[in-house]
């Protein structure tokens, strides 16, 4: 069982080397008393040292439940938050989501994520789509994300 970590003295600043998160869609579907309203589920899994880069969520209403582990949470301006499991977070339309880290470099941590979006903005730009990262990290996010596909393809050969 992992061990409560601390926060750090210093937030973390995005690292594109640390490893991404493993993202599982688990459902989509229309919200019968919302017209024109879609809520969408998926899992995050952070491995260890994982980290996801600074993002919004495409005009989105997020909840977010750790289930397994802990992660670094920061949204706006607000402290950064070490939260385990069973604890949630919530993320209103347009928060961009600073931090999401894992505390952990020896162990995963998990969570899942709830959205509550237009079901225009799925029908156009998919589930995918709903995690819009910011701007500035984008080259260097597509680069490492290049990198640690190349690595992982000349392992699986070996």
């Amino acid at each position: 069982m992992t061990s409560k970590p601390q926060l750090p003295a210093v937030e973390p600043t995005y690292d594109p080397t640390r490893p991404f998160p493993d993202i599982l869609p688990l459902y989509k579907n229309p919200v019968p008393n919302c017209p024109e309203k879609t809520i969408v589920n998926f899992q995050v899994h952070l491995p260890p040292n994982g980290s996801t880069p600074p993002h919004t969520h495409a005009g989105a209403v997020v909840f977010g439940n750790v289930v397994s582990g802990y992660v670094y949470n920061k949204m706006n301006n607000e402290p950064m938050k070490l939260l385990g499991p069973g604890e949630t977070f919530m993320e209103a339309p347009g928060c961009r989501h600073k931090i999401s880290d894992n505390a952990s470099t020896t162990e995963s941590a998990t969570l899942v994520a709830t959205l509550i979006v237009d079901t225009k903005v799925v029908e156009e730009n998919g589930i995918e789509g709903l995690v819009v990262i910011d701007e500035e990290y984008r080259a260097m996010v597509a680069d490492a994300q290049g990198k640690q596909k190349a690595t992982k393809e000349a392992h699986e050969k070996a």
